[in-house]
């Protein structure tokens, strides 16, 4: 017997040997195990494949057309069982999966609206009865509009009171809101009353501070308005949001942004001013800042002073449901435990 009839031989008995035990496997699995074990590259078939190597050159074309029609025929096989074994295999696992409508279902724990979006909503409708209307602005802002435009410039130490995440040289996620005031001076025409709400970024987290949480600024820009207009502004929110039993005081401050500026107080809303963990037995608790806006931020945005001035003030909307709610811990907020959530149901 010839070279190449002896290696046809061979892989005609490889052939009927892989063939019957591929109809012979019984998983997918098995299966696969076989064509490794034939087809592989370590296989049965390909083990022949190397004798073409000692064969003449005359004979080795038509050896290699043998071995190439026993490897399609196999491969043909082979997905044909394949195919047969998964369709099976589904079967059982549909069988075996199958409902008993007749069982107790799943309790699924329901939450409520976020303590977030349920200040949100408040805010905006105490001061929409004061005609403002809310507006939206992008989280990741030009270092212009979060910084300069806000008389923040490059070399200004009010920067180090920001702890910026910087996106690139040009844009940083949003230190806070007050960046929708100049966007909504740039497009929109005076007299306005808006308020801009969302999320803002600082490199800071501990029991009272998160490096993401929301703030809520109004602003107001029309012709002569003064820091009377801005205090009877905030008076009548404290007293909407709080309680109409609640004081508010002003204490001198520093930003950017406005001159003069001011911080806010008002009476505790947990002790209504007798002293308690939340306000330190100061019967006193501050819920933001505020202040006339300031000239050269209008200027930046086009707005012409002193023909047009305004005031704006800016609240931590996490600050805000932590003072009514009586919230210990800041890091609740993100958390989404519906343990949490649910004490928030109207």
């Amino acid at each position: 017997m010839s070279q190449i009839q002896s290696a046809q031989s061979n892989l005609s008995e490889i052939q009927a040997q892989a063939l019957k035990k591929f109809k012979e496997a019984a998983s997918s699995k098995a299966l696969y195990e076989l064509k490794v074990e034939y087809l592989g590259k370590s296989g049965k078939l390909t083990e022949v494949m190397k004798e073409m190597a000692s064969l003449p050159k005359e004979e080795k074309p038509l050896f290699g057309k043998i071995v190439n029609e026993v490897k399609v025929a196999l491969e043909k096989a082979y997905e044909v069982r394949e195919s047969e074994l998964k369709a099976k295999e589904l079967s059982e696992k549909l069988a075996a999966e199958e409902i008993d409508l007749t069982l107790p279902g799943v309790e699924r724990f329901r939450g409520a609206e976020h303590p977030v979006s349920k200040v949100i909503h408040e805010i905006s409708s105490i001061m929409a009865r004061l005609g403002y209307s809310l507006r939206l602005g992008p989280l990741i802002e030009k270092d212009y509009y979060n910084f300069e435009a806000l008389n923040i410039p490059a070399d200004h130490p009010a920067r180090d009171m920001q702890d910026t995440f910087f996106v690139d040289k040009a844009h940083v996620l949003r230190t806070h809101t007050s960046p929708i005031q100049i966007h909504s001076l740039e497009t929109e025409k005076p007299p306005l009353r808006i308020m801009g709400v969302g999320a803002v970024f600082r490199c800071d987290s501990d029991i009272s501070h998160l490096p993401h949480f929301h703030q809520i600024e109004g602003m107001c820009v029309d012709r002569k308005v003064s820091m009377a207009d801005l205090k009877g502004t905030i008076s009548f929110f404290v007293k909407e949001y709080f309680g109409s039993q609640l004081k508010t005081r002003f204490r001198p401050s520093f930003f950017p942004f406005t001159e003069p500026s001011a911080e806010v107080d008002c009476t505790c809303p947990i002790c209504l001013g007798k002293g308690c963990s939340m306000c330190k037995q100061s019967g006193w608790i501050e819920i933001g800042g505020c202040g006339l806006i300031n000239p050269r931020v209008l200027e930046h945005a086009g707005v012409k002073y002193p023909e047009w001035q305004g005031f704006a003030f800016g609240f931590g909307i996490e600050r805000m449901a932590i003072i009514k709610y009586g919230v210990d811990d800041i890091r609740l907020f993100p958390e989404n435990d519906t343990r949490f959530l649910r004490q928030f149901e109207s």
